[in-house]
């Protein structure tokens, strides 16, 4: 053993470190547990006493020496740099921080938010996971609406409730709409209420260019005295205006819908053909962007508010819809792939 001390001290002595590679095969070797001297202080461990008094002392001065150089040659690396480090060329120009962008729905949402809020509007929130009152019942939708069957909604499995034993509808569900918010807004909040609900809504839909299960919307309440349909025609014809510029085109069309009556659907000209026809505007020229109507005395009534006093009107747009004329996307799979590739095209306007 005393020969193949004398042999790793000479070694460690003669030792040349110039790059960080040389430099850890250093460490290996000599300075960790499984290296060439821990190994003799395992065979240490099995000589006998005198043994252990000729080349104990030779040991552990041999290993103060291996962590000593080790300490040394991690100083000079430090002051000097590896040769890897001279390898960089410092004339090329620094390679610039990347600015992280803005989701586009998010800018879409932002966008609408604003607009609205010109015009007195605040900003409401509910719940997602919802019960059947607040999301069809109070909303004026029969028992037997499409809306409530299994292919449209998502509903969630419970145990059997004291409604549900007492002949109730205690359904859970994740909310179709986000009109959940309307009622609830209305159920705790006197007249005059004017307010917008964006959220996730959730629908038991083929995943495709044009539909998800789950998708964006923002909706809108106003509730007052004396409140008309041409307050509901003039805030949407400011909304496109300002959303699309002055030179969009927009027309309502009659509809139907359980909460509100009458009821109107609104267009714009398609921004993608120029009012042209093509695959997105199914070659009519005209795209839809939100449903709107006055709100139904039924639905003021199962929130407590007079229908004989007050009136009101609501609309609601898919916010992928919106975004999609306003960036000409054609696939609302996009929004949610995550693609910086696709992510990064997008830059605040507001």
């Amino acid at each position: 053993m005393e020969e193949r001390l004398n042999a790793l001290a000479e070694e460690i002595q003669n030792v040349v470190i110039d790059t960080q590679a040389s430099f850890e095969a250093f460490r290996l070797r000599f300075v960790s547990k499984k290296g060439a001297i821990g190994q003799l202080f395992e065979e240490f461990k099995q000589l006998s006493g005198e043994e252990k008094k000729k080349v104990g002392k030779e040991l552990n001065e041999l290993k103060k020496a291996a962590e000593q150089k080790f300490r040394e040659l991690q100083e000079s690396l430090e002051g000097k740099g590896t040769s890897q480090d001279t390898d960089i060329d410092l004339t090329l120009p620094p390679v610039s921080n990347a600015i992280g962008n803005l989701h586009p729905l998010n800018l879409t949402r932002y966008r609408i938010i604003e607009i609205f809020e010109r015009l007195g509007f605040n900003v409401s929130d509910g719940p997602e996971i919802e019960d059947d009152w607040h999301n069809f019942s109070a909303l004026n939708f029969p028992e037997n609406h499409p809306a409530r069957e299994m292919q449209d909604t998502f509903f969630i499995e419970k145990p059997a409730s004291a409604e549900a034993m007492a002949g109730k509808n205690a359904d859970m569900l994740l909310r179709t709409h986000t009109s959940n918010v309307q009622i609830r807004l209305m159920q705790r909040q006197k007249p005059p209420i004017r307010s917008i609900m964006p959220g996730r809504v959730y629908r038991n839909e083929a995943i495709s260019a044009r539909a998800h299960c789950f998708f964006h919307q923002v909706e809108g309440l106003y509730v007052d005295k004396n409140v008309s349909f041409a307050d509901l025609k003039q805030t949407l014809y400011h909304f496109a205006k300002e959303m699309y510029g002055k030179d969009i085109k927009i027309r309502f069309r009659p509809s139907f819908f359980p909460f509100t009556e009458p009821s109107a659907e609104i267009d714009i000209s398609c921004l993608i053909c120029q009012g042209d026809g093509c695959t997105v505007c199914k070659h009519s020229g005209w795209v839809e962007i939100a449903g709107s109507g006055m709100v139904h005395p039924n639905v003021l009534k199962n929130c407590g508010i007079d229908p004989e006093e007050y009136t009101g009107f609501a609309f609601g747009m898919g916010i992928e819809r919106v975004t999609q004329l306003k960036y000409r996307v054609n696939d609302l799979r996009l929004y949610s792939e995550n693609d910086v590739r696709f992510l990064k095209q997008f830059k605040a306007e507001i």
